[in-house]
């Protein structure tokens, strides 16, 4: 059985930055890149095309990595002006987000480091270069480290709670492995609806955020199948 935390660092994004915007984009309970792409866009929801979701996707994602203007055009076979007004656009969409992001960069400038919502620490000595490409590469961590480090921190808290669920309980289930978002439960014939349960249970209240933390669970006789 295989369960994957769906669009983690979108959500703790969300919740860390307080977007009201993205906050109640992800309530909506819908396809957060088409909405993005309606709001972005100034488009209807239900006549966004595909190319806009799909563009909306990449700046979706691309902003917790603290994406450029020039990143993002290479991403979407764009031009770097048609790229930095679709990130112009997102920030005037989502404002706290930007604002969230700033205070980060210049928090991490005077501290030195950066931290996840359960206050793990991430040096940056790059901030602090004469490079101006490794300043660069630092204000980048510092965009991304709080939000990739908290969706770790959640995903261990998730896997020590269901590992100690599935002991509790006496199952023969067992967990073997953690990749990245997503954990792997060697499941016991009959245990099935058991496991699932836990998984459900322990995964989705691993953290207590602004916006739900939200799985797909699948099975299969191999981590091949179920993937």
């Amino acid at each position: 059985m295989d369960a994957d935390y769906y669009q983690i660092e979108l959500r703790v994004l969300a919740h860390m930055s307080g977007d009201k915007q993205l906050i109640e984009a992800y309530k909506m309970d819908e396809d957060i890149h088409r909405i993005t792409a309606s709001k972005v866009f100034h488009t209807p929801f239900e006549e966004v095309t595909d190319l806009q979701r799909r563009n909306a996707k990449a700046v979706n994602f691309g902003i917790v990595y603290g994406i450029s203007s020039f990143g993002l055009s290479q991403d979407l076979s764009i031009s770097k002006k048609e790229a930095a007004e679709y990130i112009e656009q997102y920030f005037e969409t989502y404002p706290d987000v930007k604002r969230f992001l700033d205070t980060t960069v210049e928090d991490a400038k005077k501290n030195g480091y950066v931290t996840t919502m359960y206050g793990r620490r991430r040096p940056i000595p790059e901030l602090s270069s004469g490079n101006f490409m490794q300043r660069s590469f630092g204000e980048r961590v510092a965009m991304n480290s709080p939000i990739q480090g908290t969706a770790a921190d959640i995903m261990k808290i998730a896997m020590i709670r269901v590992w100690e669920r599935l002991h509790k309980e006496g199952l023969c289930s067992r967990l073997i492995l953690q990749v990245h978002d997503e954990l792997l439960i060697e499941t016991f014939a009959g245990e099935e609806e058991q496991v699932r349960g836990i998984l459900t249970q322990e995964m989705q209240n691993a953290a207590n955020l602004a916006v739900r933390l939200e799985i797909d669970l699948h099975m299969g006789s191999d981590w091949y199948e179920a993937k």
